[in-house]
């Protein structure tokens, strides 16, 4: 389990195909903290730590990893959001973040306001995914509140730590994110679509 609270900014720096899976080697500063097995997020999605060697080490993600996120887009140089898993008895300073993704959303408009940023954000029409405001949404692994929701479309207002010290400072209007919903709302919107197909019968 995760927080969705950044821990730092890791670095793509090899990428190596095999089959239809793929092994990414990353540089970042806590590498020489990580074990073998251990489970990490990046960019929102959970990886396992494959193979360490000096500040670098290895994950692999599998074909349905690549089909329902946006690794497949990674590039040698690109950096991405890390996240350790959660300790026992930590504080839960962001909110309960799997690290599985659900699905890409594309980046409709970046505004830049008076001490913050205000990113909105389409997403498919699919599964019964939905967003309230003030809400929990992880875009990119980042825990963060829905300032505005619509159907298929949110906003969230970042301030500018979150903005220069994530990867959210290099987003464009047109890029993917990967986006995983709230799980409370999502257990809820399941329970609900089931109680309305039951009514159907």
């Amino acid at each position: 389990m995760f927080t969705g609270i950044i821990e730092a900014l890791g670095r793509v720096e090899k990428i190596v195909s095999e089959g239809r899976n793929v092994n990414y080697t990353l540089s970042s500063p806590f590498t020489s903290e990580l074990k073998i097995d251990q489970s990490v997020a990046h960019d929102g999605c959970c990886l396992t730590v494959v193979a360490i060697e000096e500040n670098q080490y290895v994950v692999n993600a599998i074909d349905e990893t690549l089909a329902k996120t946006k690794l497949a887009d990674w590039k040698v140089g690109t950096e991405v959001n890390l996240e350790r898993c959660t300790m026992l008895g930590a504080r839960l300073d962001g909110h309960i973040v799997q690290g599985h993704v659900d699905q890409v959303g594309t980046v409709a408009a970046i505004e830049m306001l008076e001490g913050s940023y205000l990113v909105t954000i389409d997403y498919e029409d699919a599964f019964g995914f939905v967003t309230v405001a003030q809400g929990s949404i992880t875009v990119n692994g980042i825990s963060l509140t829905v300032a505005r929701s619509e159907k298929t479309r949110f906003s969230i207002a970042l301030i500018p730590y979150t903005w220069e010290f994530t990867t959210m400072k290099s987003l464009a209007v047109g890029h993917k994110v990967n986006l995983e919903f709230d799980i409370i709302g999502k257990y809820v919107t399941k329970l609900m679509m089931g109680k309305n197909a039951t009514k159907q019968i």
